[in-house]
C-alpha cells in the first residue's frame, strides 16, 4: 500500500473509531446511576477481556514479545482504568454534554503524548491547526454554557491525560503487532486484575438495573472498550498517533448529538456552527501534515505494520485455519 493511501486509510479508520467512541459518555451517563461507578467504569474492561481472550484462543495467538509488555501495561492503565473510572466519577456530577466538551481536549493531549512516547514530531502548522481546534472546542463550551469550572473538571482532565497516554502507547505498539492485537492483549492483561474488585462490589451491592442501564453497559463493554479500538489503533498505526488523533475533535460534537437524541438535550443553531468549526479544524490538521511528509528534518516516515523491520503480525501466531485482518 502506498504511503499516501495508508495515511488516508488511517484517518478514515480513526474517524470510524471516534464515531463509535462518541456514544461512550451518554452510555456511561445512563448506566452509572443504576450499576455504579465500579461496575460501569471497570466492569466493561472485564467483559471486553473475556471477548478478547476468546478471539486470541481461536486465533491461537502467541503472547507479544517481552519488550511490548510494559507499553501494553501502560495502555491498560490508561484506557481500561483511568479514563473509564474517572469519567464515570465525573458524570455523577456533570451532564454528558459538559463531559464531551472537556474530553474535546483529548486530541491535543494525544498529540503531546505522541511527541513524548511515540517519537512523532508534528510540524508547527500542525500545532497551529490543533490549537484552532482546541479554541473551537472551548468556544463550543461557552456557547453551550458548559464552560464553568467544576470539581468534576479535574477528574475529566485526568481522564483526558489517561486516555492520551493509552492511545500513544497503543498506537506505537500497533505499528509492529497490529491494532486489533494491541486491544486484545491490553484488555486480556487487565481483566484478571480488575475482575476481583468488580466481583466483590457486585456481590455486595447486587446488579439490579433496568434495560437502558444494561444496554449502556453492553455498548461500553463490547464497542467502546473492544470493537471500537480495532479501527482506532489500526488508524493510529497507519496514519500516525498525532495526525489521526485529531479526528477526535469531532467527538464532542457527535457526543452532544447523541446526548440530545438519547438524553433529551436540545441542540441550538450555534451548535451547528460550532460543529462546522470543529470538523473544519480536523481537516486543517490533515492538510497541515501532508501524507508522505517527514515529521521532522532528516526523519523517515513511520512504517506501517506491513513494512516494519520486525516480524510481520502474521508471524506471531501458530498455524491455524482461522484468518483475521493483519492490522
Amino acid at each position: 500500500m502506498r504511503q499516501r493511501d495508508r495515511h488516508a486509510e488511517g484517518v478514515w479508520l480513526g474517524f470510524l473509531g471516534v464515531v463509535l467512541f462518541s456514544f461512550s459518555l451518554p452510555a456511561t451517563k445512563v448506566a452509572v446511576p443504576e450499576l455504579g461507578v465500579a461496575v460501569v467504569g471497570v466492569g466493561r474492561a472485564v467483559v471486553a477481556g473475556l471477548l478478547a481472550a476468546v478471539v486470541l484462543a481461536i486465533r491461537r495467538e502467541r503472547p507479544p514479545e517481552r519488550r511490548h509488555w510494559p507499553g501494553l501495561a501502560i495502555g491498560a492503565l490508561g484506557i481500561t482504568v483511568g479514563f473509564p473510572v474517572l469519567t464515570a466519577l465525573a458524570l455523577q456530577e456533570v451532564p454528558a454534554a459538559h463531559g464531551a466538551v472537556v474530553v474535546g481536549l483529548l486530541p491535543a493531549a494525544t498529540a503531546v503524548m505522541a511527541t513524548l512516547r511515540a517519537g512523532e514530531r508534528p510540524p508547527r502548522l500542525f500545532w497551529l491547526a490543533c490549537g484552532a481546534g482546541v479554541v473551537a472546542v472551548l468556544l463550543f463550551a461557552a456557547a453551550e454554557g458548559a464552560g464553568q469550572p467544576q470539581p468534576a473538571d479535574a477528574l475529566l482532565g485526568l481522564a483526558v491525560v489517561s486516555a492520551a497516554i493509552g492511545y500513544a502507547e497503543g498506537g506505537r505498539i500497533a505499528r509492529e503487532i497490529g491494532g486489533w492485537r494491541v486491544i486484545c492483549w491490553t484488555v486480556t492483561l487487565a481483566a484478571p486484575v480488575l475482575a476481583l474488585p468488580v466481583g466483590l462490589i457486585a456481590a455486595r451491592d447486587g446488579l439490579e438495573a433496568g434495560p437502558r442501564a444494561w444496554a449502556g453497559f453492553a455498548y461500553l463493554s463490547v464497542v467502546s472498550m473492544f470493537l471500537g479500538f480495532f479501527a482506532w489503533y489500526r488508524g493510529l498505526a497507519l496514519g500516525g498517533v498525532a495526525r489521526v488523533g485529531q479526528t477526535q475533535l469531532a467527538q464532542p460534537v457527535l457526543t452532544l448529538v447523541w446526548s440530545a437524541l438519547l438524553l433529551g438535550e436540545t441542540i441550538r443553531a450555534r451548535t451547528v456552527v460550532a460543529s462546522v468549526l470543529v470538523i473544519g479544524s480536523v481537516w486543517l490538521t490533515r492538510l497541515a501534515w501532508r501524507p508522505g511528509a517527514s515529521p521532522h528534518p532528516g526523519a523517515r516516515p513511520h512504517p506501517g505494520p506491513e513494512d516494519h523491520r520486525h516480524p510481520r503480525p502474521e508471524d506471531t501466531r501458530v498455524p491455524s485455519r482461522w484468518r483475521w485482518p493483519s492490522g
